[in-house]
């Protein structure tokens, strides 16, 4: 990599909410040890997490994760008089390929970075001890034997996708368990004539296995076409449940669906009920505004999908949806592959052949396609953007009501700026003072207000100047960070 591609990777970095197994901030150099002892957590702590790689950086404040620099110079490091790269490579065990960064961030930042590869069939141990991160420390992983069992584990994984929900099975039984109908339908080709075509067609979408003369249903295809997901008892927990509350908080519910089909099966039946307890806007008057709906149906079902798609199915709870008076909050169980701020522009699904069918059944859009939509018509119905937090096992994506430039705090108002700008970048395009007060509908006399905006948010380092030579403040083109 070139020092270009891993600024890049540590500003991204740095923007992580918190250390977390895989990812570990330092200052300064302490002792060996401690850095051996650190790429044998981070390399298990990668390994439970799905990540490829653990880091170690040198350079950046573990709490406010301001990239300060570092004096330590991780490439011509000794231990005694041996290179200590080579010095902790005899010492891991297996004998791990990590990669040694030493890079300028800017002018007197240095910055040190060790990329760890995830351990694979087993722990990884520095010293013949093997380690792993829990919260902000680093200890033995021997005191954690439902981590160390996992990490063996992962030697025989199998997918979720790919794992049995029912077996023994007559293609009679099949057909009654799974809405083949609605497979058909939305893939757009007729139904067969025969019982036998429909298991044909089936076997080869992976959605059921043979074994013998009987036949299994697979995850998959329980998950997605199930009739009703209670006939598979492993994978039931995992229905999609919508919550409406009154007001702002959780403290009264008002009524609740919980999707008994599977996610395809039952996918138009819940959009269609969420629909109908979305309240209507009245702030908005617009002539091309047909429904006077709050939210936009396709961002709505582009987030909801999403939440499907990139779901942890390890991790515990189903997606889930909830509406409040003035937002709706999807969750789905699992953090993502990759950080939000590159959800325009980048896709990495850990369930790709569920992702992969549900795009080929329309119930989503191409890769990449789905947040770029949402953005679009949050700007079109003149919505605040929208905000994804990530919790400790669970990723959270808010859509907001109606407010006002006034009403939008300054958090608001850069997250919307910085939305606006990928998606102009995305579309071939590039963000100007001009197209930003489109977005938020501010007058050509008050032009100032969107230059604060944007000043706000080169400040918070999410947007750039697209040729930071020209001094024509009017006619400045902005793109995003990583563009």
């Amino acid at each position: 990599m070139n020092e270009k591609d891993l600024r890049q990777i540590l500003k991204e970095l740095a923007r992580q909410p918190h250390e977390s197994e895989w990812l570990e901030f330092k200052q300064n150099f302490h002792s060996p040890e401690e850095i051996g002892e650190r790429i044998s957590a981070l390399a298990n702590g990668a390994c439970l997490s799905n990540k490829t790689h653990g880091f170690l950086i040198f350079g950046i404040e573990d709490g406010s994760h301001k990239i300060t620099g570092t004096t330590f110079q991780a490439k011509s490091a000794k231990k005694g008089k041996e290179e200590l790269e080579n010095w902790l490579l005899q010492r891991l065990d297996p004998r791990i390929d990590f990669k040694t960064y030493e890079f300028f961030y800017s002018k007197n930042v240095r910055i040190s970075m060790y990329a760890i590869p995830a351990a694979t069939n087993r722990p990884v141990k520095f010293a013949h001890h093997a380690f792993i991160r829990i919260g902000s420390y680093t200890r033995s992983l021997k005191d954690f034997p439902e981590k160390e069992a996992k990490i063996w584990a992962k030697g025989n994984y199998v997918k979720f996708e790919k794992k049995i929900a029912a077996t023994s099975l007559s293609p009679q039984n099949v057909v009654s368990l799974l809405d083949t109908q609605s497979y058909f339908d939305l893939i757009k080709l007729p139904y067969p004539s025969s019982r036998a075509g429909v298991i044909e067609k089936f076997l080869s979408e992976s959605l059921i296995e043979k074994q013998n003369t009987k036949y299994s249903i697979t995850n998959l295809g329980a998950i997605l076409l199930a009739k009703n997901l209670e006939d598979f008892p492993d994978i039931s927990r995992k229905s999609i449940r919508v919550i409406v509350y009154q007001g702002k908080t959780k403290i009264k519910t008002i009524r609740e669906f919980s999707g008994k089909k599977g996610y395809v099966a039952g996918y138009h039946e819940l959009i269609e009920w969420i629909n109908s307890q979305v309240p209507a806007n009245e702030e908005i008057e617009k002539s091309f505004r047909q429904d006077k709906r709050m939210y936009p149906e396709i961002a709505i079902r582009e987030l909801l999908s999403n939440a499907i798609i990139h779901q942890d199915f390890e991790e515990k709870g189903p997606p889930m949806v909830e509406i409040f008076s003035d937002r709706i909050e999807i969750c789905n169980p699992g953090l993502p592959l990759i950080t939000p701020e590159r959800f325009i522009d980048e896709y990495q699904s850990r369930n790709d052949n569920l992702a992969d069918l549900m795009r080929r059944l329309g119930i989503c859009e191409e890769k990449g396609s789905g947040i770029d939509k949402v953005i679009f018509y949050n700007e079109l119905f003149q919505l605040p953007a929208i905000e994804i937090q990530l919790q400790e096992k669970h990723t959270k994506v808010i859509i907001y009501a109606y407010k006002t430039l006034n009403q939008m705090d300054k958090k608001d108002k850069i997250r919307a700026c910085y939305q606006h700008c990928c998606l102009k970048y995305v579309s071939n395009d590039k963000m100007t003072n001009q197209t930003l007060r489109d977005r938020f509908q501010i007058e050509a006399k008050n032009a100032a207000i969107a230059s604060r905006i944007i000043k706000e948010t080169l400040n918070a380092s999410l947007i750039k100047e697209e040729d930071p030579a020209s001094n024509s403040r009017k006619y400045k083109k902005y793109i995003p960070f990583w563009a």
